[in-house]
């Protein structure tokens, strides 16, 4: 068995095991949060809370883990920020579907991301969609989430002349969560690891010291995975209606790890010299391998994380990074009473941070050419006014043919482009 420096090439990207376990703590802290905020997230789809947390975090150990030791890439991974909301308020509260079904929907979009994987048509299509919808659907993931959490805060409520209208504010739910949000920016500013992590458990006390939240414990065994493990649906999963969901998990997996694999090797300096992604498809298996076996552990899609910069400026280079990082989500899973204390306006202020990040791509659309910035920005203003990110992508796509077409530049469309916009046309005419 190769020795540990030589398995990560430690020497050639000139760094050590005490560095990259620094490294992978760092990485740990900046995204643990999840393990709290996505079983808060899909409990609400009526999942069982700690047998999604178990599932979040050994989906999160797996991923990072297999990364690591086969993609040999700095990049942590677990259950993605807005395909959890995608999958609980679009899929099962807006759509009507049973958890079970979304769940088969993810498994099946999984599969079919670790085929494209393979062959050689995954640059192909990373390529094929619009660069200012891919912006456009980033941005708008992030106002999803930003209003979700406005929402289960309470600083936002339901109206019914207006639909929604400002809550109120001097409650002890909207100002902790709004104290907590202003803590997690000021401590991230200054570079503090963990900040969201610390921004949460800072609101768990305060909101225990006014008696509003039911302390659990800190340490106890794993709660038992059974409610969620291997209960996917995939028969129902392979209805009509369930085309598009497909496909919008798919698309958003594929982007969101493309994404994050080049955002996050370029700043570790990684990228090769002729601006190509080395070992890209075994990074590009190890994603979709996790969202496969998240889904049958009782999760919704993983992906890589953007959170793993932090390990990279800790001075993370290789897999060995990651692998630490996994190891400390399998570490988590003793710590399900802690997670299940934490109130929905604790996570709030997390959802509102990470939307906050998310909304940052609308600066990088084109703004001069407004044949690319409309439909970019009738894909982010459509997923939290439906609070679905899947009729976001659908009318920014649809937009984007019909706004070429119309222009004269057809030609600039993609033909996978067309054949997205096509099927969820087809779906708004028949369903």
């Amino acid at each position: 068995m190769k020795p540990v420096t030589d398995w990560f090439r430690l020497e050639q990207h000139g760094a050590n095991i005490r560095v990259e376990s620094t490294a992978g703590l760092t990485t740990f802290l900046a995204m643990a949060y999840i393990t709290v905020v996505n079983p808060s997230i899909l409990s609400e789809a009526g999942m069982d809370f700690g047998a999604v947390f178990v599932a979040t975090c050994i989906a999160a150990a797996f991923g990072s883990i297999v990364m690591g030791l086969y993609a040999n890439y700095p990049i942590a991974q677990a259950p993605g920020m807005g395909q959890n909301a995608f999958f609980t308020f679009g899929v099962v509260l807006g759509m009507g579907h049973s958890w079970q079904t979304a769940l088969g929907a993810v498994f099946i979009s999984g599969v079919i991301f670790v085929a494209l994987s393979v062959l050689p048509v995954r640059e192909w299509l990373v390529n094929a969609i619009p660069r200012n919808l891919k912006f456009g659907m980033a941005s708008g993931i992030g106002l999803f989430l930003g209003f979700i959490a406005l929402k289960n805060a309470g600083i936002v409520v339901d109206n019914e002349a207006t639909l929604v209208s400002l809550g109120d504010l001097v409650s002890l739910e909207p100002m902790v969560c709004i104290a907590a949000f202003a803590a997690i920016v000021a401590l991230s500013s200054r570079k503090v690891p963990g900040a969201v992590i610390i921004g949460i458990l800072a609101a768990t006390a305060v909101g225990g010291f006014f008696g509003d939240v039911e302390f659990n414990g800190v340490v106890a065994m794993p709660p038992s995975m059974a409610p969620v493990l291997m209960q996917f649906d995939i028969v129902g999963a392979l209805q009509w209606s369930m085309v598009t969901v497909i496909l919008s998990m798919l698309i958003v997996d594929v982007f969101d790890t493309a994404g994050t694999l080049i955002g996050v090797a370029t700043r570790a300096d990684l990228v090769g010299s002729d601006g190509r992604l080395p070992r890209l498809r075994k990074a590009l298996l190890s994603d979709s391998t996790a969202t496969v076996v998240g889904a049958v552990a009782g999760t919704s899609s993983t992906t890589s994380y953007i959170e793993s910069a932090a390990g990279v400026e800790a001075g993370g280079r290789t897999g060995l990074t990651a692998v630490v990082c996994g190891l400390l989500f399998l570490g988590c899973l003793f710590f399900a009473p802690l997670a299940q204390s934490v109130p929905a306006y604790a996570t709030s202020a997390a959802l509102l941070f990470v939307a906050c990040l998310m909304a940052r791509s609308l600066a990088d659309i084109d703004w001069k050419d407004i044949t690319e910035s409309a439909p970019a920005v009738v894909t982010a203003i459509a997923m939290p006014l439906s609070f679905s990110i899947a009729e976001g992508i659908g009318l920014g796509f649809i937009s984007y043919i019909l706004i070429k077409i119309v222009s004269g530049r057809a030609g600039e469309c993609s033909v996978a482009a067309y054949v997205i916009a096509v099927i969820f046309a087809l779906k708004y005419v028949f369903l």
